[in-house]
């Protein structure tokens, strides 16, 4: 699992007389048996004597105050950091020092949790200081020495402990839950971006549901919108579950997509907002969908989330519950509206949706079914849903002597017509159709 290249840059620094190890999440990975992503090595070498020795490759200064240098070898990036121990981390996210240490336990004994302190030499050898192999076997997340110390010198920690378990499926220790519950007050002290990275990971794991279910109380610090959801009765006929257990099987039933994830997360964080008893004691909420998205859109504002996904969670929240005619006409309609990605988005939200319902209302993936086939069947015929798909444009009409705003309407009358079967989009039915409704002289 461990690549070539990896296994090339520690034979290099051996040469030059440095007996050095791969590190953390690399050696982890590599011992549960799947895929390697991000390759570290840890070093007695100097950064500077790192730099000299791999003078022959690339070598980006990653961090070289903080002793870490990149190194391109065969088109992989290779991070190098020199053995070291921290000062105090007076703002609870760096340290305020870093000394180079040539004591291999002095490194590992300031990495956050056993699974992530192992090292593999370069004849294969792990060195396993701190337990890490027996919490693999055991499923478990265990912070190395006193777990308060841990958060408070890198409150991150905490939300790196989610996205293990998140991807992993593992167990977080007794003690090291407990004291992330005590410390989650200093996730305040988090960037933004920190914050949307870790969510984002946390959210796309294959142990998400289960992990917002448990931790919702620490997840709630960074994500106030979805506070109030935990045993939020909805005395609704529809639902058998709290809003938080909906939630958490809607974010499950999407795919590992953030975007997807997050609109999941967030479509009926409003409900707890929007909630009312009508006179016969059923619950209803409404307008929750567009408070919800107004919810969605501050959140992801406040966490600088990128422009795409945070416009495509704020729209799927706000149509998620919006009705949709199984016929050829309405989907045509929504993909002139929505798009033809966003459309599918859209009905994998509400097949999401109505799975997390009563078993009673399931019945309704027949007809998410059913969308889907027409969808299919407008798409592979070419049917016309655009103004890109009319067999006119601009210019055809500007010839026939429309202008400015009246080639847009007209456009759009057209297109219209043909989404409506009152007009076949061929060229010369098109302008037929425009002649008789729409003609260039009128006022």
């Amino acid at each position: 699992m461990i690549s070539e290249n990896a296994k090339n840059a520690l034979r290099i620094l051996a040469q030059s007389g440095y007996q050095s190890y791969l590190v953390g999440g690399c050696v982890r990975d590599s011992v549960m048996g799947i895929e390697v992503n991000d390759t570290d090595i840890t070093t007695p070498a100097a950064p500077e004597k790192v730099r000299e020795i791999f003078g022959g490759y690339k070598v980006i200064e990653t961090g070289i105050k903080h002793g870490t240098v990149t190194v391109m070898i065969g088109g992989e990036p290779i991070e190098i950091t020199t053995f070291r121990t921290e000062g105090v981390y007076s703002d609870n996210r760096h340290p305020d020092s870093v000394s180079f240490s040539g004591i291999l336990s002095d490194d590992l004994s300031r990495r956050d949790f056993t699974v992530n302190a192992l090292c593999l030499d370069q004849d294969g050898r792990i060195t396993d200081l701190f337990g890490g192999i027996k919490d693999i076997e055991e499923k478990t997340i265990r912070c190395i020495g006193k777990a308060e110390e841990r958060f408070a010198e890198d409150s991150l920690r905490i939300l790196r402990a989610l996205r293990f378990s998140s991807k992993l499926g593992f167990e977080i220790e007794s003690e090291t839950e407990k004291a992330m519950y005590d410390c989650r007050g200093l996730l305040h002290n988090l960037s933004a971006e920190r914050i949307y990275s870790e969510l984002k990971k946390i959210l796309c794991g294959s142990f998400a549901g289960k992990t917002i279910r448990k931790y919702y109380d620490i997840l709630v610090e960074v994500l106030p919108e979805i506070g109030g959801m935990k045993n939020f009765d909805q005395h609704n006929f529809h639902h058998i579950y709290d809003v938080l257990e909906h939630t958490v099987r809607v974010v499950d039933a999407v795919r590992p997509e953030p975007y997807m994830r997050f609109a999941a997360l967030f479509h009926d964080c409003a409900k707890p907002d929007c909630f009312s008893l009508d006179s016969e004691g059923v619950g209803h909420f409404y307008s929750h969908a567009p408070k919800g998205a107004k919810k969605a859109q501050q959140a992801l504002q406040r966490l600088k989330a990128d422009n795409f996904t945070s416009e495509r969670v704020v729209k799927l929240v706000r149509i998620h519950d919006s009705p949709i005619e199984a016929d050829e006409r309405t989907i045509k309609r929504k993909l002139q509206k929505l798009g033809e990605p966003m459309l599918y988005d859209l009905i994998e939200l509400q097949r999401a949706d109505n799975l997390a319902q009563a078993p009673q209302f399931r019945s309704r993936q027949k007809h998410l079914d059913e969308l889907i086939g027409i969808t299919k069947t407008v798409l592979e015929k070419s049917q016309c849903f655009s103004l890109k798909q009319l067999a006119v444009d601009g210019n055809d009409l500007k010839q026939l002597g429309y202008e400015g705003r009246r080639i847009g309407r007209a456009l759009n009358l057209l297109l219209n017509a043909v989404i409506d079967e009152k007009a076949e989009n061929k060229k010369t039915s098109l302008l037929s159709f425009l002649e008789s409704r729409y003609p260039p002289a009128q006022n």
